[in-house]
């Protein structure tokens, strides 16, 4: 089953994410990977996060599917203009490449590549449209096309958003424009989101809940700190402070996955070091396999 026809199915859906290279080492990247075939239902591939220079999510999505497991390609429009969009979208299509993750993107303040300058010619809104137009057979300036594409579009949803009302207006005009699933930023407070997804539940579309592995009590600090609409508990990190850091961060995305999967309709796993081979752990203590969708939340 395809990702877009698993999304319509009722069943709980698995995705995780990896992040390029910073140079061609694509096979470090993909190494061991094929491990999470017929576990995970995609593996989202960043677009150069925090605005930093890496290798394209094109190219890792290409292995990625090579290997028979569905990529997300992650596209930002920070870093290109709308004739440069539209063509990565077109490019995605004949590689393969099917499920998309529209995105704003990170600000270009703390590039690794001082004195950047951002685009945003589009915005989230504006790219889904412009996807969903070029499905129709037509680009934004209104000319034909030779061959139309089709997508599985998604989008991201901020739970923690400081101005709630104006994060459900703007879930909404990314349904309204094509999307058609989202997955959310990291959640560590299972109760308050679950108040969240009450107030998206209208959308009628999967909320895949963001499960961050965190890689130490100092990354976790650094986030509450650094990363809008994003806080972990201080018991979360007094926990990670007690040692074995690694075993702590599974044993407390295991917890957080068991509670989430009561309400949400799945879970995306990220993080920032390559724990993917744990992934499997996770997901059997977590008892994940064949569960069906929570009962709250969109499509919950």
């Amino acid at each position: 089953m395809r990702f877009k026809e698993k999304l319509k199915s009722g069943e709980f859906i698995v995705t995780t994410d990896v992040i390029p290279p910073k140079g061609t080492a694509v096979y470090k990247t993909v190494n061991g990977l094929e491990l999470l075939k017929g576990r995970v239902d995609a593996i989202n591939v960043t677009d150069m996060p925090g605005a930093n220079m890496r290798m394209g999510s094109l190219a890792v999505c290409v292995r990625i599917k090579d290997m028979g497991i569905e990529p997300v390609l992650q596209i930002t429009c920070r870093d290109r203009n709308r004739i440069s969009l539209q063509s990565e979208l077109l490019s995605a299509y004949a590689l393969g490449v099917r499920n998309i993750l529209c995105l704003k993107g990170d600000e270009a303040t703390d590039s690794d590549n001082p004195g950047t300058k951002p685009v945003f010619d589009l915005d989230t809104v504006q790219l889904l449209s412009a996807a969903r137009n070029l499905e129709k057979g037509f680009d934004m300036g209104g000319k034909r096309l030779d061959g139309v594409p089709e997508f599985c579009l998604g989008a991201a949803l901020d739970p923690g958003a400081e101005n709630r009302v104006e994060e459900v207006k703007k879930a909404r005009l990314k349904v309204e424009a094509g999307a058609e699933f989202f997955q959310t930023q990291p959640v560590f407070d299972v109760d308050s989101y679950a108040r969240f997804l009450e107030s998206v539940a209208f959308l009628d579309i999967p909320v895949l809940t963001g499960v961050f592995i965190l890689k130490s009590a100092a990354s976790a600090r650094f986030m509450n700190k650094n990363v809008p609409g994003v806080y972990v508990p201080e018991p979360i990190i007094q926990e990670l402070e007690k040692g074995d850091v690694e075993q702590r961060s599974i044993d407390i995305a295991v917890k957080l996955i068991r509670d989430l999967s009561a309400i949400c309709s799945g879970i995306h796993i990220m993080m920032t070091v390559p724990w993917h081979h744990r992934i499997l752990q996770i997901l059997d203590e977590a008892e994940i396999t064949g569960k069906v969708r929570g009962s709250a939340g969109a499509r919950g």
